[in-house]
């Protein structure tokens, strides 16, 4: 796996460079050797911020965590990414590397806008065909409450979203 450190704002010491090589190492057998991972370190506050995304065969696994140190930043981020992993095995399967989820390598366990048309932030992203189940996937690994993305059946640009009752939703344009 590719890692890049960012540090936002700050420079980030060799030591914890390391300590984030050794423990997103674990995720080598998941992924396969073309993934590529980012941690972006900020502060926020009195409190200390880690990004962490991880991009595998045009699937993103994203975590971000405020803790007093980025050392217990960092360890939340790894259980959040492996609970993502867990929660999704079944879907992922088909895929990660081939036996990522065998018994020995995987544990079963358990900005305000001042203006109201005001643009706050622009976001580009590559939309690649798909189906509502692979798009549900990817928001929630995303920790996001709507996704857009081609739908693989009819080429059109559908978005999918999380309902308030728990269910998903999905915007399908008229032809």
């Amino acid at each position: 796996m590719k890692i890049t450190v960012v540090g936002r704002q700050m420079s980030v010491r060799e030591s914890l460079k390391t300590l984030v090589e050794k423990k997103l190492s674990k995720f080598d057998k998941f992924f396969e050797d073309e993934a590529e991972a980012t941690v972006k370190f900020s502060h926020v506050r009195d409190l200390e911020r880690l990004e962490i995304t991880i991009s595998s065969s045009g699937t993103l696994y994203r975590c971000e965590k405020e803790s007093s140190t980025f050392e217990n930043a960092l360890d939340e981020c790894i259980e959040a990414i492996e609970r993502q992993l867990r929660k999704n095995k079944t879907r992922l399967e088909r895929r990660l590397r081939t036996g990522a989820f065998a018994p020995e390598n995987f544990d079963a366990g358990t900005e305000t806008a001042e203006e109201e048309n005001t643009v706050i932030r622009q976001k580009t992203f590559r939309i690649k065909p798909m189906t509502p189940d692979e798009a549900i996937l990817q928001m929630n690994l995303l920790g996001h409450s709507f996704f857009v993305f081609r739908d693989s059946s009819n080429e059109t640009t559908c978005v999918v979203y999380k309902r308030n009752d728990g269910n998903y939703g999905l915007l399908v344009p008229e032809p």
